[in-house]
């Protein structure tokens, strides 16, 4: 962009303009990059891997941003360089987050990435009472204390292009400063001489010293409670209470090693569609989650249920085995198809009338430890409507709460010792085009005061069997287990 363009932009009343510089990236990675230009507080790092098998084409590195929005319960702070700027207490949330957002009107530019920034981070499972106000205060102590929403201002983003091997640094410039145009290319070419800097050391992921047997873990549930959680759920749907109800337990360990070790552990034991790092400075949220909760792409919204599960087999005649009895159970099969009606309502709650298809039916996607039944539904948002309204509808997914949703999470409530708070939200980002791209926090540890906290769960139905719904737990945690345990163990370089 020239300076001419740039004052003509700002001259039409945008108050952000994306400044950008393209170069070949192919001696660096996605994680060599965010070490290198991001390690610190308000930063992050968003993968991916489709269908748990290949790459996706697009990284994400976010610099450390300076202004920071953080909600708890209806308490609002807005801090700039950790220094509150703005506190509020509001009625709704969700609607100051898109009123905020609406603060920053940033053109689209041709050539550029289609994500050049946003508001990026997560919305916790308790958002959900913003909107349906039946369900209350969570009653449930709240012993990680992190905020029910925390969103950055990513103003300075690096782009990978994992298949052309180049990136795009892109920073936001505020026009209404002295030499913005100026400054902003400066601070372009910063992150260029950064780029060509050898990289910090670090140790090496020792596979050698893997452990073979799990760690011992602090659970919120017995395993006996949690069987009579499940019991109890049972009874509910016995009743006509509910069709379905997903408990969950929470599993901590005591974690001393770097966070981003975990990710780097992660991303090689469970490639995922959404893998992400954030550092919020006081904890970090690490996740490979393998379930969208809503994107929206030029108005078309997509929600893709995960339901049924069965371990991974050491050899690919075990994993046909296991997928065919996976679909030829007549439980998860149940399972799965009241979670594509839950979705299809959700969508169809913001879509315009006919549009919502189901696109994908009961096909099966392998991870590293698991492999899902899964499929894909979509619909086109109505006229009016926004990103934010979608995310309304679909927050938490059925897969996280169950059916019917209210109902379900009043039982939650009921049987889980603790808040939820990151679990079962949404991780991801708002991006500056009016598109959304989120993700479900499921297999994704909070890492705060010198613990690790992954929690897991599994949708309770008629004919559930109590001791396998808690083994379902525990192979869902495993390769966060294994991960911890390789960033752990493995010695400094």
């Amino acid at each position: 962009m020239i300076r001419e363009e740039f004052l003509r932009l700002a001259a039409d009343g945008y108050n952000r303009i994306p400044l950008a510089c393209e170069t070949l990236a192919d001696f660096d990675t996605p994680l060599s990059i965010y070490l290198k230009l991001a390690d610190q507080p308000n930063s992050y790092l968003l993968e991916s891997v489709q269908g748990g098998e290949k790459w996706g084409r697009y990284s994400i590195i976010g610099l450390p941003c300076r202004t920071v929005l953080r909600v708890h319960d209806h308490h609002v702070s807005i801090t700039v360089d950790g220094v509150e700027t703005e506190s509020h207490d509001v009625e709704d949330p969700l609607a100051f987050v898109e009123t905020f957002k609406a603060r920053y009107n940033v053109p689209t530019i041709a050539g550029l990435p289609r994500f050049n920034g946003g508001l990026v981070g997560y919305f916790g499972y308790d958002c959900v009472r913003y909107v349906e106000k039946r369900l209350g205060k969570c009653p449930n102590p709240d012993p990680l204390g992190v905020p029910d929403i925390l969103l950055m201002v990513s103003d300075a983003v690096v782009v990978f292009d994992n298949l052309a091997g180049k990136m795009h640094a892109i920073v936001l410039a505020d026009p209404a400063e002295a030499d913005a145009f100026e400054q902003g290319q400066a601070r372009l070419q910063e992150l260029l001489e950064q780029l060509r800097q050898p990289i910090t050391p670090r140790r090496g992921l020792d596979f050698s010293k893997q452990q073979s047997a799990d760690p011992v873990f602090r659970s919120s549930f017995t395993q006996d409670d949690y069987e009579r959680a499940v019991d109890t759920i049972k009874e509910y749907i016995l009743a006509g209470d509910c069709m379905q109800v997903v408990p969950s337990q929470r599993m901590s360990i005591d974690f001393k090693a770097a966070p981003i070790d975990l990710y780097r552990a992660l991303r090689c034991f469970n490639p995922t569609p959404y893998m992400y790092f954030f550092n919020f400075g006081d904890f970090h949220v690490v996740g490979s989650s393998p379930e969208v909760l809503v994107r929206v792409e030029d108005n078309l919204i997509t929600v893709r249920p995960i339901a049924g599960t069965r371990p991974r087999g050491a050899t690919e005649e075990v994993d046909v085995a296991l997928e065919e009895d996976l679909l030829s159970d007549d439980k998860e099969i149940a399972e799965h198809l009241m979670l594509i009606d839950l979705g299809r309502n959700d969508t169809g709650r913001v879509s315009e009338i006919g549009s919502v298809k189901l696109t994908e039916k009961m096909v099966i996607e392998r991870y590293s430890n698991v492999m899902h039944i899964v499929s894909n539904v979509t619909g086109q948002l109505k006229a009016g409507l926004t990103a934010m309204d979608a995310l309304r509808a679909i927050l938490p997914a059925g897969t996280l709460s169950g059916a019917p949703k209210i109902r379900a999470m009043e039982i939650i409530d009921e049987l889980e010792p603790v808040k939820r708070g990151v679990y079962g939200g949404a991780v991801g980002y708002f991006a500056w085009n009016g598109n959304m791209d989120t993700a479900i926090a499921i297999r994704t540890a909070v890492i705060k005061n010198g613990e690790l906290h992954v929690q897991a769960g599994g949708g309770i139905v008629a004919d559930s069997v109590p001791a396998l719904e808690w083994e379902e737990t525990l192979n869902k945690r495993r390769a966060m287990f294994r991960a911890v345990a390789l960033a752990e163990q493995t010695p400094a370089a």
